[in-house]
């Protein structure tokens, strides 16, 4: 099996004032490909910033961030963020969509800012919200579609891509609990076709989903209480 995520001793301090506060405090992390992990922690755990470094929404102190074979940790900012764009996909709990475009028009954004052809990148966002269940929505707006509906389009744009990860934050925080369930049942379809998820979670019935459960607490990764 192939090592999506490899990372060693990752550190990460915040400057509070004339303080350095360690946040992540050696986090050692593999995420295979094909796997769907959720990553747990109480608020102030760490699990937050540790999502941050793996999405290369920001830079870790230390350690070694290895993403299909990569080593992030040196890489300018550019780069980092070609490598958001081209094999990282984003939910989160808050659709982020524009409200006067289109499903078919938000998820074909990160096509755009990829460079894809207008051809393409229409066919890949038909591809993908058909994927997600939406082909009879693909020219309703935001306003037009329920909230399931709306994170349907968000988990579409995510993959537009053809992303290695496709990382979610609390992807049903903002859904009923039925609607909850409907999307988790999406991304435990899309892992089964063969797409390596990480799910940001404080939910156990949630984090249930996944295969397998990484705990975060004071900044390391740690075994759950019996």
């Amino acid at each position: 099996m192939t090592t999506t995520i490899w990372m060693r001793e990752i550190t990460k301090n915040y400057r509070l004032g004339d303080m350095e506060v360690p946040v992540l405090k050696g986090i050692d992390l593999n995420i295979e490909e094909g796997e769907y992990v959720a990553i747990m922690g109480m608020s102030g755990s760490g699990k937050s910033t540790l999502m941050n470094i793996i999405g290369c929404l920001d830079r870790p102190t230390s350690g070694d961030y290895v993403l299909e074979g990569r080593n992030l940790t040196t890489l300018t900012n550019d780069e980092l963020a070609y490598i958001r764009n081209q094999r990282l996909g984003f939910v989160f709990q808050q659709f982020n969509l524009l409200p006067r475009a289109t499903a078919l028009e938000n998820v074909m954004l990160p096509a755009i800012y990829a460079g894809l052809p207008k051809p393409q990148r229409r066919r890949r966002a038909e591809d993908v919200l058909t994927r997600v269940g939406l082909a009879e929505r693909l020219h309703n707006r935001p306003n037009q579609l329920s909230g399931g509906q709306q994170q349907r389009v968000a988990i579409a744009r995510a993959l537009i891509n053809r992303p290695a990860l496709l990382l979610a934050d609390e992807p049903t925080g903002a859904l009923d609990t039925q609607t909850s369930a409907e999307v988790m049942d999406l991304l435990g379809d899309l892992n089964r076709q063969g797409i390596t998820i990480a799910i940001v979670t404080h939910e156990h019935d949630v984090a249930a989903c996944a295969s397998r459960t990484i705990y975060v607490k004071d900044g390391l990764v740690t075994q759950p209480v019996a």
